[in-house]
Formats: structure tokens, sequence, C-alpha cells
């Protein structure tokens, strides 16, 4: 990612995630990416610059929440396990990568073995 983190570069990195099914559950505003059924973003795709919302572990959430004023709890989610980054302010692009990735990761790890990407079948070290 170049500049800023934007949208299409988050959904670009989503839809490049090994096993990803991409929904519109709640509206046609909102992609949801699930791995094995369970969601790890949800991307808000009519507002600007846009909004990511990612699982996270509580601990980082409360220290990135803290550090960056574009990280917040995650809109209409659990405020504990999930932040909402506004994209193209104050969070460095391989931030927003990493948070992506490791939104991933949780997901993935709490996944029964048998509904595991084919290259994650073992738990990924986190």
């Amino acid at each position: 990612m170049t500049g800023r983190a934007g949208r299409e570069e988050v959904l670009t990195q989503c839809r490049l995630l090994d096993g990803i099914e991409l929904s519109y559950p709640f509206d046609e505003g909102t992609a949801v990416f699930k791995v094995g059924g369970r969601m790890l973003a949800l991307i808000s795709l009519g507002d600007a610059p846009g909004r990511v919302t990612v699982k996270c572990d509580p601990d980082a959430a409360v220290a990135l929440r803290g550090s960056y004023g574009a990280i917040q709890p995650g809109y209409h989610m659990n405020k504990r396990h999930w932040i909402t980054i506004t994209l193209g302010a104050d969070v460095p692009d391989a931030l927003v990568t990493d948070l992506v990735a490791d939104s991933y990761s949780l997901v993935v790890s709490a996944l029964p073995a048998h509904l595991r990407p084919a290259d994650q079948k073992q738990a990924p070290a986190r």
C-alpha cells in the first residue's frame, strides 16, 4: 500500500486471504469478509474515506485506541474484541495491513481444524 491505506487496498488484501468468503449480510454498503463462516473484517463501501472493522486482541485494542485517534471501539460490535479504523487518517499503512492479518489469524486459530482453510490446518502462530 502506498500513502495512507485506502478502502481498495484493504478490500484487495481481504480478497487474497486463504479460504475467504465475501458477503453483504447487512446491506450493500458493507462488505463482510469471513473465514470458516466467521467474520474477520467489515468494510464500509459508501462513506469517505472509509472504515474497516477488524477483530483484535483485547489488550492490543486498548493500546491502539490510546495511540491513534482513527482507531475506535468496533462500530456495532463487541467493543472489547473489535476495533474500527478510519482509513486515510493517522494509522500507518503497515499497521492497517498487520491488523487485517491479525484479525484473520485470530479467527482462523479459533476455528475447529475441519473448518480451517487448507493452508491453515494447524493453528497459526499469533
